[in-house]
């Protein structure tokens, strides 16, 4: 089975999303794991709240640090716009960097088109896997 890792600095807005977006959507064909290189405390509760309002619970999910060992268990390595500031957690590892803005601190509407750019990413990434 195929495994995507989503890597954003705190893993709790965007890398969260694209996990949950990419479980649901692959439907068991290919898994998707996530995690941070600062992993926060917990999913931003405005993430959780626009993620909620189509159907997908993500608040039990908790940040996590990236491990040497995820990246050695994934086909795919998708990182979520942290090159921003230059803390790129995966540089020695092929990545594709989708450059997504940081959810933290914005209005509802923002992280709602930020929520919808990235179901569109995911799913551009199952067709282009095949899944």
């Amino acid at each position: 089975m195929k495994k995507v890792l989503f890597v954003c600095v705190h893993n709790a807005g965007r890398s969260q999303m694209a996990k949950a977006f990419f479980n649901r959507l692959a439907k068991g064909k290919a898994k998707a794991l996530s995690a941070g290189t600062s992993p926060s405390d917990a999913v931003d509760p405005t993430v959780v709240s626009v993620m909620k309002e189509i159907g997908i619970d993500i608040s039990g999910v908790r940040p996590k640090a990236l491990t040497p060992e995820m990246l050695g268990q994934v086909d795919r390595v998708v990182t979520m716009g942290c090159s921003v500031g230059g803390i790129c957690p995966a540089t020695f590892v092929e990545t594709e960097d989708w450059g997504l803005e940081d959810p933290k601190g914005k209005p509802l509407e923002k992280v709602r088109e930020i929520r919808d750019e990235v179901r569109a990413r995911v799913l551009k990434l199952l067709e282009e896997s095949g899944i």
